[in-house]
């Protein structure tokens, strides 16, 4: 349980059923690639030792989706992290990815990797506070390009990269 200004927090691992309110606040946030409701299943549950829910009085009010690199597992790629609009400003999304790096299956990250298109501030924002109390590095390097992706209007997804980390004892 982690504290916030206003009320406890609850952050856990995923399960399967968790995916449903995974697609729900990806949906409502207005700034995320919206995936199949599928996508959120499984990576609920084949991947819930790095996928962490966050509720608020059992309301689902963030998440963070993320996946160990298969050829570098020092290497944590964050996939999506989100809060609902209802609990904005209350430190959760930071609060999911430190939880996150303090948990078991994330002992071995040096580097953690995600794609943000240069329009969504908020989310560099997280990642230049989280690289700052991290005590590494933010550097962004050519990622994903808009034609990669189907139809037409997707922003660029330049890869950011956070590291090396240095796991506190």
């Amino acid at each position: 349980m982690v504290s916030l200004q206003s009320g406890a927090c609850l952050i856990r691992t995923t399960k399967a059923g968790d995916g449903a309110s995974l697609w729900q606040l990806a949906s409502d946030s207005g700034r995320l690639d919206v995936n199949s409701a599928y996508c959120y299943i499984m990576l609920c549950e084949y991947f819930s030792d790095t996928c962490l829910i966050a509720e608020i009085q059992g309301e689902k009010a963030g998440f963070v989706t993320a996946f160990l690199h298969p050829s570098h597992p020092e290497v944590l790629f964050i996939w999506q992290i989100a809060v609902s609009a209802a609990h904005r400003g209350k430190g959760i999304a930071e609060q999911l990815l430190t939880k996150l790096m303090e948990s078991s299956r994330c002992r071995q990250v040096r580097f953690i990797e995600t794609t943000i298109s240069r329009s969504n501030t908020a989310s560099h924002r997280l990642f230049d506070k989280f690289a700052k109390s991290m005590g590494a590095a933010k550097v962004i390097t050519e990622g994903f390009a808009p034609q990669l992706f189907p139809g037409a209007g997707h922003e660029e997804e330049p890869l950011v990269r956070i590291g090396p980390i240095t796991h506190r004892q």
